[in-house]
């Protein structure tokens, strides 16, 4: 059970990713004395990221776990405050919100600042767990430039995989769309912008039954299997990117916040700011479009500025 320092807080943070620790950065500088609750993956999705090569301020890159390491320290540095405990639920009919913990702790914030973020889907393979961060890929503008000049495959059939599946022939010299159906799901102009580049091969009805490689040496082949005749088949790649949609960290907040029909938070224009006054959303909660970290940490700092700027408003009145 964690010790909490207050039994009111001014801000609280749900999730410990570029989002919610930009915006304990931002809150604690402004001392509002932060608290961030970590969440089932403490990080975020950077924490299985190996390389992470495109954030400005790093030339050399830095690993993934070792970037949210040292923001969670500068957050720590201004005063924020970080448990490693799940909020389980949320009363905003009362003011102060009451929270409550997984561990059945319970407390009181006056502002709430979402930064579940979200989780890729998966298709649940063992050996792709085992290998992902080394080989294993689920987004194509993170990584896809480390596999320049190899061949590579993308698994799904809609807008999300096309898209990465397009992008990756800028460094890989042969991308193989691996598909479960017969036909897409993706929009015609995708499709047709897809199936005219030369670069891009597909298997249809075709499902991955096993990633084969190992960490130090990376992804080797994949063993296939089509779903219409059983015929099994492998493929040698040097990477996989699964590429079969995300899902928003948001079910606590069914029926109490506005959401999208694939569940991400609804925010008002040009703002983090949900239609409850003092609940803001920020990073992968909100954003199924760019979903990159330092996307993710500028709406982070919105969400503060935001916070910041309500909780005036509230102490003044």
């Amino acid at each position: 059970m964690p010790e909490l320092k207050k039994e009111v807080y001014e801000v609280t943070i749900m999730g410990s990713g570029p989002a919610g620790l930009t915006a304990a950065i931002y809150t604690a500088r402004a001392n509002l004395e932060p608290v961030v609750f970590e969440g089932p993956q403490p990080g975020g999705q950077l924490t299985i990221t190996t390389d992470v090569e495109n954030y400005p301020g790093f030339p050399d890159g830095i690993m993934g776990p070792e970037f949210i390491e040292r923001t969670r320290q500068q957050a720590e540095r201004f005063g924020t405050e970080i448990h490693q405990v799940l909020i389980s639920d949320i009363d905003f009919s009362v003011r102060p919100f009451a929270v409550t913990l997984d561990d059945g702790t319970k407390f009181k914030t006056h502002t709430l600042i979402i930064a579940a973020g979200a989780r890729a889907r998966l298709l649940g393979l063992e050996s792709e767990s085992a290998l992902m961060g080394y080989g294993v890929s689920t987004c194509a503008t993170c990584d896809g430039f480390f596999f320049r000049g190899k061949e590579i495959a993308v698994i799904g059939g809609g807008d999300s995989a096309l898209e990465e599946a397009i992008f990756l022939t800028k460094f890989a010299t042969k991308v193989t769309i691996i598909h479960r159906r017969d036909e897409f799901r993706a929009s015609k102009i995708m499709q047709d912008r897809a199936l005219k580049n030369e670069k891009i091969h597909v298997l249809w009805d075709t499902e991955v039954e096993e990633v084969v490689g190992e960490k130090m040496a990376g992804v080797e082949k994949l063993k296939l299997r089509n779903s219409k005749t059983n015929e099994t088949s492998e493929l040698p790649v040097s990477g996989v990117f699964v590429a079969i949609g995300h899902i928003p960290n948001t079910h606590i907040f069914n029926g109490k916040l506005p959401m999208d029909e694939n569940g991400y938070l609804i925010t008002l224009p040009d703002s983090s700011k949900t239609e409850i006054p003092g609940v803001f959303a920020v990073g992968d909660v909100q954003d199924h479009v760019y979903r990159q970290a330092i996307t993710a940490a500028g709406s982070g700092c919105m969400g503060a500025i935001d916070a910041e700027r309500y909780l005036e408003e509230l102490h003044d009145a």
